[in-house]
C-alpha cells in the first residue's frame, strides 16, 4: 500500500463493512428503515454493499448524484433538496421515465406549481416529502401549523403525492457536548413525528417520518413514530465526528496517503494542501480538531495550515519522518474530501484489494 504515489484516497475494506453494519444493525433493531445518505461516498459501489446490508433505498444532495445513482441501478432515490427550476424538474421527469422511484424535497408553496406545471403535460405523478426545520435553520417549514398548511396545499395538486415528512439535524455539529446531541436528536424526531400527527389529525396520511444526521441518527431513530434513519457520514466517519465524541479515531475508514516532501527543523511539510484535505475544521461555528487532519501513528505532528499544494506541520518534539516517508492522514471532513479525487483504494489488512471510482464526484447541478 505504502508503495502507491501520492496523495491517494484510501478506503479500509474492514472498517466500511463495520460501520455499514452497525447502521443497519441500529435501524433493524429499531424496526425502521435505513435510507443513506450518498453525498458523503457518491460511490455506486459503497450504494450498492448499503442496499445489500438493507437498506431502502439512498438520499441524495442533488440531482446529478440521483442521475449516477440511478444509472447505476439504484431506483428508490430521495433527493433531500428543494426543487422548482423548470430545467431540473425536467430531469426528474426524465428519472421518473426510467422507473426510477424519485422523491423529492418540498418546503415552499409557490415550488408546488412549478411541479405541477412540468407535470401536468407527462403521465407521471411525483411523491414529495415535506421538509420541516428542526432547528439548523436551513430549509424547511417550521414543524406542526406549517407542515399541516403545506400538506393540505399539496393534497390540491393532481401530479403530487405527499409520502413523507422529514428533517436534517445538521446543527448536532455545533453540539459541545454528547448532552446536547442527545437533546438535539430528540427534538429532531419529535419535530417529525408531531408534524405528521398533525396532518393525520387532518385526515392526510404521512407513510414515511424520517430523520437523519450521523451524530443524532441513534437518538432520533428511537423516537416512537419515527420510521426512516438518513446518516450519511457514518458509512467513513472522519476526524470532527471523533472530535464531537460520535465516534473513536480507530473507527474512521477512510484516510488520505501522504508523502513527506520537506523536512525543517519545526516543521514537515506534506503533499496533501487544502485541494486534497480541504479546510474544514469544524461545523456551524464549532471547531472539534486541531489542526487539518489527523496524522495516524504521529502525535508530535498539527497540520497547522494549509495552501493548495502543500500541508504544514508543526512539531511538538522530535520526529522520526524524513523525506519521502510516507503516512496516513484521516481527513477532517470525509465529504468534501471524497469530492476532491476520482478513485477510492481499497485495502484490507495493508493490502490493495481493489480501485473504486467516485462516480458522482462534481455532481452539484
Amino acid at each position: 500500500m505504502y508503495k502507491l504515489d501520492t496523495p491517494s484516497l484510501l478506503l479500509d475494506y474492514q472498517k466500511l463493512l463495520t460501520n455499514i453494519n452497525e447502521i443497519s444493525s441500529f435501524a433493524k433493531e429499531q424496526a425502521i428503515a435505513y435510507r443513506p445518505h450518498i453525498k458523503t461516498h457518491k460511490s455506486i459501489k459503497i450504494a450498492q454493499l448499503q442496499m445489500e446490508a438493507g437498506a431502502v433505498g439512498i438520499t441524495t444532495a442533488k440531482i446529478g448524484e440521483a442521475e449516477v445513482m440511478a444509472a447505476g441501478g439504484i431506483k428508490d432515490i430521495l433527493i433531500a433538496y428543494p426543487i422548482s427550476s423548470p430545467d431540473k424538474i425536467k430531469r426528474l421527469v426524465k428519472l421518473l421515465d426510467q422507473g426510477v422511484h424519485i422523491k423529492i424535497a418540498v418546503d415552499h408553496i409557490e415550488a408546488l406549481s412549478y411541479l405541477q406545471r412540468e407535470l401536468e403535460h407527462t403521465p407521471f405523478t411525483l411523491e414529495v416529502w415535506i421538509k420541516v426545520n428542526s432547528g439548523l435553520n436551513r430549509c424547511g417549514v417550521e414543524p406542526g401549523k406549517e407542515a399541516v398548511i403545506l400538506a393540505k396545499e399539496i393534497m390540491t395538486h393532481s401530479k403530487l403525492k405527499l409520502g413523507g415528512i422529514f428533517t436534517h439535524a445538521g446543527h448536532s455539529y455545533a453540539a459541545k457536548t454528547m448532552d446536547e446531541i442527545e437533546r438535539i436528536g430528540h427534538y429532531e424526531g419529535r419535530s417529525v413525528v408531531e408534524s405528521a400527527k398533525e396532518c393525520e389529525k387532518e385526515g392526510i396520511r404521512i407513510p414515511v417520518r424520517s430523520v437523519g444526521s450521523t451524530p443524532t441518527y441513534k437518538r432520533a431513530g428511537k423516537v416512537a413514530g419515527v420510521t426512516e434513519i438518513r446518516p450519511g457520514n457514518a458509512v467513513f466517519f472522519d476526524a470532527i465526528q471523533a472530535g464531537l465524541d460520535v465516534t473513536s479515531i480507530d473507527r474512521c475508514a477512510l484516510t488520505l496517503l501522504a508523502s513527506v516532501v520537506g523536512v525543517y527543523k519545526d516543521r514537515v511539510i506534506f503533499d496533501t494542501g487544502s485541494k486534497t484535505l480541504c479546510l474544514d475544521k469544524g461545523a456551524h461555528g464549532n471547531q472539534t480538531v486541531t489542526g487539518f487532519g489527523h496524522v495516524i501513528g504521529h502525535p508530535e505532528i498539527v497540520i497547522e495550515r494549509l495552501s493548495e499544494e502543500h500541508g504544514v506541520a508543526v512539531l511538538s518534539q522530535e520526529t522520526t519522518l524524513k523525506l519521502n516517508d510516507k503516512v496516513q492522514i484521516i481527513p477532517n471532513h470525509a465529504c468534501t474530501v471524497v469530492n476532491q479525487f476520482d478513485e477510492y483504494v481499497v485495502h484490507e489488512n495493508g493490502r490493495v484489494i481493489d480501485v473504486w471510482k467516485v462516480h458522482a464526484r462534481g455532481m452539484v447541478k
